[in-house]
């Protein structure tokens, strides 16, 4: 256990008190636990009614301090609660030492935050382990009432009623085993882009420096390629129109091969990309429903965890097929795949907001998406002010990735997917050694 503090302070040259941080290193522990747990006979605490108990978890660390690890939901008017089953990895709740004290206190809560005490207990990992018996039914204890009743016995009882341990498997694990990322890129060729031989617009070729559309591809697309063994990369287009006879396509190969839309490497989409530019008119509208369609096919025909697919998106303006994209992405939500969308430009992009389920997840129809597969990024938000697109590129990769591994989990624990065991690598450069330049560091 380390510990280091720091002075704050509100008015020049006077002191407003210390924060002080303590930091712990982590076990390799990645087991997670589901537990459910009852109280009998509680101490009734509120005037007009009964309780309103919850539970608070505490960690021991190593130098004798507690830290909450966990807050059980509240249940209202009752003396005999039942919680709901929670789930906590194994590292929060006793950082991988079995016999390590677990703390819980019992409180009554109240809806000014200040909370009634009704008493505390101790168990350990090893005793939660043994599960419902004997062992697992808790006196709860309130030292000031033990102190002040001779014949105070306890504020009730606390029961496990059921304790699961599984391993929690991790983006990398699936990584090792041979799973594969499949990415797909879609770049939006609508008119409002402004036209590409004008330094105004968005997909303007300068000699010197690239457009926001090409660093937004090749800031995901250099971290994401290093999870595809072969480098083929479908690359698609959107809102344009096509020679010879101008029709208008949202899912046209940016190599224009509808055979094989695959283009090699990240620099093989740049490439294509450019070479789309100058050839096909600029028009609209805004469809993104026909690439996620196209995407989502795909998908659908690999669902045993081998493969994940993800779509990088980026346009700038507002979609114009919104019913149609929701209930698309409603129906990708169900399979292996992700949503990167980046917005470059000026524009508003408030609605985009909407299919980023962060907080409201995404319906079509009265269906609800599973889960929530798609993350939403404003190029501008991460402009390096000194110009410096290097910057720019790191911080716009790590965001628009930070969500992948955690969604390609939900996906595959909902499948009751686990990983293959891990494959022999004949080089150092494999993907699975390479996460560490990109998606390992983003919350897996």
């Amino acid at each position: 256990m380390m510990a280091f503090g720091m002075w704050t302070r509100g008015i020049p040259g006077k002191k407003c008190g210390t924060i002080i941080f303590t930091a712990e290193e982590l076990s390799n522990c990645r087991d997670i636990v589901t537990m459910q747990l009852c109280a009998n006979k509680l101490d009734k605490k509120d005037f007009f009614g009964k309780s309103d108990p919850f539970l608070v978890f505490y960690r021991s660390n190593e130098d004798g301090t507690f830290t909450i690890c966990h807050k059980t939901e509240v249940v209202k008017n009752t003396l005999n609660p039942v919680w709901q089953p929670f789930t906590i990895p194994v590292r929060a709740l006793c950082n991988g030492d079995y016999d390590r004290t677990v703390k819980v206190d019992v409180y009554d809560w109240d809806r000014d935050g200040s909370h009634d005490f009704i008493g505390e207990f101790t168990t350990s990992y090893r005793e939660f382990s043994k599960g419902q018996s004997q062992f697992n039914v808790y006196e709860v204890l309130n030292p000031k009432k033990k102190g002040k009743k001779k014949k105070y016995v306890n504020s009730g009882t606390v029961t496990l009623l059921s304790f699961k341990v599984e391993s929690e498997f991790t983006f990398v694990d699936f990584i090792r085993g041979g799973m594969q990322l499949n990415f797909t890129v879609a770049i939006d060729f609508t008119a409002s882009n402004g036209n590409p031989s004008q330094p105004t617009s968005l997909h303007y070729m300068s000699p010197y420096q690239m457009n926001a559309y090409a660093m937004a591809l090749k800031a995901v697309g250099e971290i994401i390629q290093d999870y595809d063994s072969d480098k083929l990369f479908p690359a698609y287009g959107f809102g344009a129109k096509l020679p010879p006879d101008g029709k208008i396509s949202h899912a046209f190969p940016l190599n224009f091969n509808s055979e094989n839309p695959n283009c090699v490497g990240i620099e093989g989409v740049l490439e294509a990309y450019f070479q789309s530019l100058r050839t096909v008119q600029l028009y609209g509208p805004t469809n993104f429903a026909p690439v996620i369609n196209q995407v989502a096919r795909c998908a659908e025909e690999v669902t045993d965890g081998s493969q994940y697919f993800v779509l990088l998106m980026i346009t700038d303006g507002v979609i114009s097929d919104m019913v149609q994209t929701k209930e698309a992405v409603v129906n990708a939500a169900a399979l292996p795949m992700s949503i990167i969308i980046v917005g470059v430009g000026p524009a508003e992009f408030d609605a985009m907001e909407e299919l980023d389920g962060d907080v409201v997840r995404v319906s079509s129809k009265g269906r609800i998406a599973e889960r929530d597969i798609v993350q939403f990024v404003p190029f501008r938000d991460y402009i390096d002010r000194q110009g410096n697109q290097v910057l720019s590129m790191a911080r716009l990769a790590k965001d628009v990735l930070a969500e992948i591994p955690d969604q390609l989990l939900g996906y595959m624990k909902t499948r009751g997917i686990t990983p293959q065991p891990a494959q022999p690598t004949a080089c150092s450069t494999s993907p699975a050694t390479t996460a560490s330049l990109g998606l390992k560091n983003l919350h897996i």
